[in-house]
Formats: structure tokens, sequence, C-alpha cells
């Protein structure tokens, strides 16, 4: 993706563990590259279609003289996230804070953090079988549309489907979301946990009755198998009230662990599924 380089802006901020360094103040460089496209701004001429590096580099002034962090790595770690929700155009960036005047007491030129951070793409299931749950399904996408660090949330038309894992219930209304979010994969899990929880969601049966069910199917590229989160969602081959809105929002999106796109899994399952009731068919003698 193209980029916007700034190198060694200087700005006097009051950030350090030691109480002369709050109290003094010193010198900090930061060096930022800013990802985005480019094209736009570069066919037109016109800088509305850009992001505006002064603004950016007086955006970093303030926002460094306004606060106060005990670490530079603080600094940067919300440096960075103001930076991505205060310009739309950024897709991510790498942040570097310089602090050529450390307390060490001995000689050196500098020392620094660098961090990079980006708007991420993530797909999620959203789904309810119990009381309202049209209403359950329309408060937890609210909710998610008005968190700070979630941005371009489209959903995918909300079907009804028969319940998945034998348990015998009422019919699910199923949908997928696609957003881009800047929480990493836990902090995207504990929030859309909490929507649960505020829904009255009770884990009491296996692929039992909910009132709201939010999960991960894909997070970027990220893979995780561990007991909190396993991303992508291991079972979704197989379902279709997954695969059906999936294929809705992102066709083309693959898999990382299979390779298989959305839509190569769904005609996989509905070649599974017209397999599976031909023979039922044969050996019911139908």
């Amino acid at each position: 993706m193209d980029q916007i380089k700034i190198e060694n802006l200087e700005v006097y901020a009051a950030h350090g563990v030691f109480a002369e360094e709050a109290r003094e103040g010193q010198i900090f460089l930061i060096d930022a590259v800013l990802y985005t496209d480019l094209r736009p701004a570069g066919v037109s001429d016109e800088l509305a279609l850009s992001t505006h590096y002064g603004e950016v580099c007086q955006f970093m002034d303030q926002y460094m003289r306004e606060h106060t962090f005990l670490l530079i790595e603080a600094a940067a770690e919300h440096l960075a996230k103001e930076l991505l929700m205060h310009f739309p155009l950024v897709e991510s960036l790498g942040l570097e804070i310089k602090k050529p005047h450390a307390p060490i007491g001995l000689p050196f030129s500098s020392v620094s953090v660098r961090i990079e951070r980006g708007w991420k793409q993530a797909y999620l299931g959203i789904g309810s079988n119990m009381g309202n749950k049209q209403k359950f399904l329309d408060r937890a996408l609210l909710e998610i549309r008005k968190h700070p660090e979630i941005k371009n949330v489209r959903c995918s038309e909300i079907i009804t489907t028969e319940p998945y894992g034998g348990v015998e219930q009422d019919n699910f209304l199923n949908g997928a979301i696609e957003l881009k979010t800047l929480l990493t994969p836990y902090g995207l899990l504990e929030f859309l946990q909490r929507l649960e929880r505020q829904a009255g969601r009770e884990r009491k049966v296996h692929w039992g009755p909910r009132t709201l069910d939010l999960d991960i199917l894909f997070y970027q590229d990220f893979v995780s198998n561990d007991v909190r989160l396993i991303v992508p969602h291991p079972d979704m081959a197989n379902r279709r009230f997954v695969l059906e809105p999936l294929n809705e929002l992102c066709p083309w999106h693959y898999n990382p662990v299979t390779g298989k796109s959305v839509r190569q899994m769904l005609l996989e399952l509905e070649k599974k599924e017209e397999s599976h009731g031909q023979k039922k068919e044969e050996d019911t003698g139908l």
C-alpha cells in the first residue's frame, strides 16, 4: 500500500517514569509511516482525497503534549490508536517514538519503541432462537456499530434456519457481520461475550438454545487454536447457516487453514447434502 512518511517530528512533552521527567519534560522524536491509498489524490490533485500530513503532525504534537505516560510504549500505543481513529483514510501505520534524552547515565544516541497497528477485517456469525429473536440481533448490531474501535459494519440478510447439533429447540435467526476493528482478536472476543451476557445468554447446554450467539468466524488471516478462541471457526464448512450469510458478504474470502474460499466451502457442503439426500432415498426405497 502507498505510504506517507513523517520523520523526526520534534515534540516537547512530559513522559517518563521519573518525577523530573513528568515535571520538566524533554524532547521526543516521532517517525510515522501512514499506509493509505494515494491514487485518488494523485489522479485528481485534490488534498481532500489524501491525508494531510501537516494535520497529522499537529495532531501528534498536541496529543503528546496533552497526555502523560510513564512509558513510551504506552505513548506509542495510545497515539497510534488515536491516529487511526481520527484519520479515516489511514488503513495502518508504523509509529516510532524516540527518546534522545532518556535518563540512562551512559553515552547513547537514542532509545525508541516502534509499533505497527491497523484496522483488521473480521467476520462474525450472529444468531438467536429465544424470546424476541430479531430484537436481540438488532440490539447487538447497534452496540457493534457504536463501538469506537469498530467501523464499516455490514450485516447480511437474516435467515431462518433449523437448529444444529441435535438438541430439540426453536428455529434460529442467523446472519453474518463484516467489520473493521482496532480490537485484537481477544479484545473483540471479550466485547462479543459481554454483549451475549447483556442479552441474558446462558451456556447450559452445548449447541442448546441461546438469546444471542456471536462467533468470530474470521479475523484477517489470524489463526488460533487455544482453549479461549479458535479462529477460523472450526466447523463452518459443515454449517449452511454460517456459509450462506458469509457467501453474501465475502464469497472469495479464503480460510487461512484450509485455503478454501467461502463459496467453495458452500458448494462442497451443498454437494455433500445432495449426495446424503440421494443415499437416504435409496436406503428408504423412495
